[in-house]
């Protein structure tokens, strides 16, 4: 995507002088923006208004309260096109300790019920987030239900993967642990490209998909993909220790996202997904 002059004339900037595209996900266009000598963070989503940015400005608020996160400058809608301004990141090197203790901050900060104010539904994932008492209830009916009938809608299902699926449905309904959970607020989506750190080493989150739910289920997304290593969780448990039983519920939790690529990029994940299942 390029823009034009007339629409970056539209941003509440002014003394625009250099935009440069940047590796910014598969999700939005990214540009290195620098406005009066000062550098930003652009995400531009053609066609879709500002809206689709909502839920990651509250998500930057709320993450943004207790640790480093990238500041929201401005956001809004430009001939269709939605946009978000962010402050800009200069990345540097930091502790995987420090990090582990910044998440477990962030999962200290708790909510009556588990979910969130507001559904995100403009991604190509829906996220259900009605408020429930019950983290069963939540995980299994707007977590996993969704992204398995939207595995069937895509052709990624079968009868064999729906047994499995349905015996851990019930034990996820029948395992008293996630009726006792206590509401977190999680990132929901902490892989190794969401985080970073600053020049001066202090770990930033990037790109969240908040809502409160159960603090494993962030915790399984880092074991999926790498990048955290045994001083992230020492640095975690400093301040936040492990429930007794967790290494047994991960898989469950992995799950959800494998699903969620299945969804996105298709059968390579179908694997990953049985081997899961597989477990029930």
């Amino acid at each position: 995507m390029q823009l034009s002059t007339t629409w970056l004339h539209q941003l509440p900037l002014t003394a625009i002088h250099d935009v440069q595209p940047v590796g910014g996900g598969d999700i939005n266009a990214a540009f290195s923006l620098v406005s009066a000598q000062t550098r930003y963070f652009l995400k531009v989503q053609p066609d879709r208004g500002g809206a689709f940015f909502d839920h990651e400005i509250d998500g930057l608020n709320r993450l943004g309260a207790v640790v480093t996160t990238p500041k929201v400058m401005a956001s809004g809608t430009i001939n269709q096109d939605g946009y978000l301004l962010l402050s800009w990141l200069t990345t540097g090197h930091g502790s995987q300790a420090a990090l582990g203790q910044a998440v477990a901050t962030v999962h200290q900060q708790t909510a009556p019920k588990f979910g969130l104010d507001t559904d995100y539904r403009l991604g190509k994932i829906p996220k259900i987030n009605t408020w429930q008492a019950d983290w069963a209830t939540f995980y299994v009916q707007q977590r996993l239900d969704v992204l398995v009938q939207l595995a069937k809608s895509n052709h990624h299902w079968s009868a064999e993967r729906d047994d499995h699926y349905q015996r851990l449905r019930t034990k996820i309904l029948n395992t008293p642990h996630f009726h006792t959970v206590k509401p977190s607020l999680l990132h929901g989506d902490l892989w190794s490209g969401n985080i970073s750190f600053t020049a001066a080493g202090t770990p930033v989150l990037l790109d969240p998909d908040v809502f409160y739910g159960d603090r494993e289920m962030d915790l399984a997304m880092t074991t999926i993909f790498g990048c955290f290593d045994a001083d992230f969780y020492d640095g975690y448990q400093s301040v936040y220790p492990f429930e007794p039983g967790m290494q047994s519920r991960l898989p469950m939790y992995q799950l959800y996202y494998l699903l969620a690529h299945l969804n996105l990029f298709g059968e390579s994940y179908g694997p990953a997904v049985d081997r899961i299942l597989a477990l029930y």
